[in-house]
């Protein structure tokens, strides 16, 4: 029998989530199907040591891409019909060892009226706030019959609506930070979107700097412009210790153990079956909840995966990523590179074996002996997972472009809210990081010099979880205005 899951009752999790045992530019509207499904649409995931309490580990998945936070009056939420998970692989085979599943409930304290709230809204259990949102979060381990509810009946905040609705907003990100058993910590709502790149340039033909005058049709210099500039996004992010992800349950020492390595990416999965209630005026789901989207690596299904192939790759869980392996070994946008700048990639153009850096840093996790005194090897499953080394502690003086600027703790061992993702992956798909696998290649010189040229743009990284900025206020908002 199936089991099931709902805001008050928990009942044998087996099979319960399609996206682990069977039926991403980062990730914002990466395939037809979950564009049309924003709520379910998995943007970012994240997985760090965290550095102000590195005996920990923080989990962080966002949802709802490109949130304009003045879109009232029915501002952005969590889907109370949607199952929110984080993954954590930790036996080499890519499948979920350890899993932390949300599960939403909306309430409307007030029914005759229009409004989100009543008047301003002092804490995040202030009656005027007249649409809370309340969340469970349960523990699933692998092999254990019965899961564990670490949390229930928790807030989250309200949407940063403005001063006067919203009166020192910061004020409710601590408030919203629910301390759980163990040394856990929980956060789930509205936060600044972290990710920054500048998509108006890249979709519109593989527009890259810093030579975008020598494209087939050439542009001036310009500076980047961050596409996701003053847009919110919604976070769940957990921080848990360390051992509580290892597959013996200590804290890792050694950098070269594979007990030291984790596997990491969250899905968002609704019923199978969805009917339109003409009495409520809403569908409701029926049935086994299937997944509908998943991320791990950034990137990954958005430049990787054909767009035919884009919508089953959301529905597969990671341990079939073999199927996909023939387009990280031979990405379409490497050949595309030295189509679109003539004579700028000659070596690129002339390398024909199979990218098995890719490989490495997508699929399987970095082995051994490739970057001295460092791995994050989880084995010969191919899977598309955030792979980080828990051994590794957080750096002294962090570096945005993470492991191949010589800061072992950022990506791609993990990723970081601040990790410059875009540029990382374009250098590496460039052939910046063939000479770690084929030391007979060398890199064109334009490979290191690419760069998306954006930067955060929106509020500050915070220092302390959960590391999201806060978001941009509806009324504070000024839209742009439209180009010619």
């Amino acid at each position: 029998m199936m089991p099931t899951w709902s805001p008050g009752s928990f009942v044998r999790p087996v099979a319960l989530w399609a996206g682990t045992e069977g039926p991403a530019m980062s990730s914002h509207r990466e395939a037809p199907e979950i564009s049309k499904d924003p709520v379910a649409d998995n943007t970012d995931v994240y997985a760090f040591v965290s550095p102000d309490r590195p005996d920990t580990v923080t989990l962080i998945a966002n949802f709802i891409p490109f949130q304009s936070p003045q879109g009232g009056p029915n501002f952005y939420e969590f889907g109370d019909d949607v199952l929110y998970g984080i993954h954590v692989s930790n036996r080499g085979d890519a499948r979920a060892d350890v899993s932390y599943l949300f599960r939403f409930r909306t309430r409307i304290r007030n029914q005759n009226t229009f409004l989100y709230n009543t008047g301003p809204i002092g804490s995040i259990g202030d009656p005027n706030w007249n649409r809370p949102q309340l969340y469970s979060v349960t523990k699933v381990t692998r092999g254990d019959d019965e899961p564990q509810v670490l949390g229930a009946g928790l807030l989250t905040p309200p949407v940063n609506i403005g001063p006067r609705s919203t009166p020192d907003y910061a004020r409710f990100t601590p408030q919203a930070t629910h301390h759980l058993s163990g040394g856990r910590r929980v956060f789930a709502g509205q936060r600044a979107e972290g990710f920054f790149v500048d998509l108006g340039s890249i979709f519109d033909l593989g527009t890259l700097r810093p030579f975008q005058h020598l494209h087939l049709i050439p542009s001036a210099a310009a500076v980047g412009v961050n596409g996701t500039q003053g847009l919110n996004v919604h976070t769940i992010a957990i921080q848990v210790p360390r051992r509580e992800l290892t597959r013996d349950g200590q804290t890792p020492t050694d950098v070269l153990s594979p007990k030291s390595v984790i596997g990491v990416w969250a899905t968002a999965s609704r019923h199978k079956s969805r009917i339109f209630d003409a009495k409520k005026g809403r569908t409701s789901g029926h049935g086994p909840f299937q997944q509908v989207s998943r991320l791990g690596n950034p990137l990954f299904n958005e430049v990787i995966v054909p767009m035919a192939s884009k919508d089953r790759w959301n529905s597969l869980p990671p341990y079939t990523d073999s199927e996909f392996a023939k387009y990280v070994t031979k990405p379409e946008l490497a050949g595309l590179l030295p189509v679109l700048y003539p004579g700028v990639f000659p070596n690129l153009a002339a390398y024909t074996k199979p990218r098995a850096d890719l490989a490495a840093i997508l699929l399987t996790g970095i082995p051994s002996g490739v970057v001295p005194g460092f791995q994050n090897f989880t084995g010969p499953v191919q899977a598309d997972m955030l792979r980080l080394n828990l051994a590794v502690p957080p750096a002294t003086t962090p570096h945005p472009l993470g492991l191949v600027a010589g800061d072992a703790a950022g990506f791609p061992n993990g990723r970081r809210v601040f990790d410059d993702v875009v540029t990382v992956e374009l250098r590496a798909v460039a052939g910046l990081t063939i000479p770690l696998v084929d030391p007979s290649f060398t890199p064109d010189g334009a490979a290191s010099a690419i760069k998306d040229g954006t930067s955060n743009t929106n509020a500050p990284y915070l220092a302390h979880f959960p590391y999201l900025g806060t978001p941009a206020g509806g009324y504070q908002t000024k839209p742009g205005i439209p180009a010619a």
